[in-house]
């Protein structure tokens, strides 16, 4: 793999993990027009260290929080809230998880398909759209209950399909469930960190069984790269909510699904 091609992807996976317009969608069609191999499991297992470590530094002081308050005697009610956010974050990232450990070999080999990707880009695209321009939404993240928690790492679970988009979906069924953008995009980003760190572990595990070899050069550049780029898509995307809001993104979703589906026309 050139260097060229290292950063592009792992710009790409970077820049679009945590935005609400599938990675999996920017990365086939990264690979096409450039004709590019697949990236192989040395730059998955990178680019997911790099977009966990980015989640990792900009939560740092909710994780913190979360962390404190599981480890000191509760004296304040914002202790109790953090310490129900935790607890809600490891019990909502159980669907996806289960799911991916039952069902990730089919998903391989019957869901990655480039018409798959294209159709989930448009649907759960115009699930957003819908989403966003229900209303009201009010509901901030201390707001966040057991069963809405619950709701949303259900929805997670959805985004093993290609082009679905695991911010997108999530923050569509928090949109739903009434809570405010930066509550539902918080709140994703946060769920993000047990989910992004079990697919890292299950590349490393796959490479620790001898299917690739890593060259620590091109390891460490990904790392760095996706990890950078993640950090800067996290707080630009959570600017932008507060004065665009969801729906160019919407917009964005449904034109690259329309040319996905052109292209495979």
């Amino acid at each position: 793999m050139s260097l060229v091609q290292l950063i592009v992807l792992a710009l790409i996976q970077g820049l679009t993990e945590y935005l609400p317009v599938s990675s999996s969608a920017h990365l086939i069609l990264g690979s096409m027009v450039f004709s590019w191999p697949d990236q192989g499991l040395v730059v998955d297992t990178a680019t997911h260290l790099g977009t966990l470590l980015a989640v990792l530094v900009y939560f740092r002081q909710d994780l913190a929080d979360m962390i404190l308050a599981w480890i000191r005697p509760v004296q304040r009610p914002a202790d109790r809230l953090h310490r129900n956010m935790a607890l809600y974050l490891v019990l909502a990232s159980i669907p996806v998880l289960l799911v991916g450990a039952l069902a990730h070999q089919w998903i391989e080999l019957y869901l990655r398909d480039m018409r798959v990707v294209a159709w989930s880009t448009l649907v759960f695209g115009v699930l957003l759209g819908v989403a966003h321009l229900k209303g009201p939404q009010q509901k901030e993240l201390d707001d966040f209950s057991l069963k809405s928690a619950l709701l949303v790492g259900l929805a997670q679970a959805l985004a093993l399909i290609p082009g679905t988009s695991r911010s997108g979906v999530t923050i569509t069924a928090a949109r739903f469930l009434g809570f405010t953008a930066d509550a539902a995009a918080r709140f994703s980003f946060l769920l993000a960190i047990p989910v992004v760190a079990a697919a890292g572990l299950y590349s490393a595990l796959k490479i620790a069984s001898g299917e690739s070899t890593i060259e620590w050069p091109q390891f460490f550049i990904a790392v760095g790269v996706s990890g950078v780029a993640g950090w800067v898509c996290i707080a630009a995307f959570l600017a932008l909510l507060k004065r665009v809001g969801l729906m160019p993104f919407v917009i964005y979703r449904l034109a690259l699904g329309a040319l996905l589906l052109w292209i495979v026309s």
